[in-house]
């Protein structure tokens, strides 16, 4: 996302996700202000933590991640609908900054950072987490 990530970790120690977090956004501002030679803060406030005590919310949270990025094509589609749902999933699954296409089974070098056995197996196909995801793409709030 252009202006915040969502990222599915577990703790393996304690305090071990501040401490990760803290790494990764300091060694990513040092990388941007370097790169974009400028210097300051890249982030406003502390991150945000949620922890999915309960298997039916992680595995809300692994839909959410990966539809987040309809966000910017259609900001509104949660109240509105999406209109055309075959490209939001050919979206979905172009979608570079996200996990889902390696979910989906394609082959990238960013997926040498994912953990897919870590998750519970919610999908045991792709046509069961495509059929998850289109499930999610049909919803729309009640007014």
């Amino acid at each position: 996302m252009p202006n915040h990530i969502h990222l599915l970790v577990r703790e393996k120690e304690e305090q071990g996700i501040s401490k990760f977090m803290q790494k990764l956004m300091t060694g990513y501002t040092m990388y941007f202000n370097k790169r974009h030679e400028r210097t300051g803060a890249l982030f406003q406030g502390k991150f945000k933590a949620t922890h999915a005590n309960e298997d039916r919310y992680l595995k809300y949270l692994t839909s959410y991640i990966h539809l987040n990025p309809i966000k910017l094509i259609e900001p509104t589609w949660k109240e509105t609908g999406i209109r055309n749902r075959k490209s939001a999933e050919k979206y979905l699954s172009n979608y570079r900054y996200s996990s889902y296409p390696d979910y989906l089974g394609i082959s990238r070098v960013e997926s040498m950072i994912l953990n897919k056995e870590a998750l519970p197996d919610y999908f045991r196909t792709r046509q069961g987490l495509e059929a998850d995801i289109a499930d999610w793409l049909s919803y729309k709030q009640e007014p």
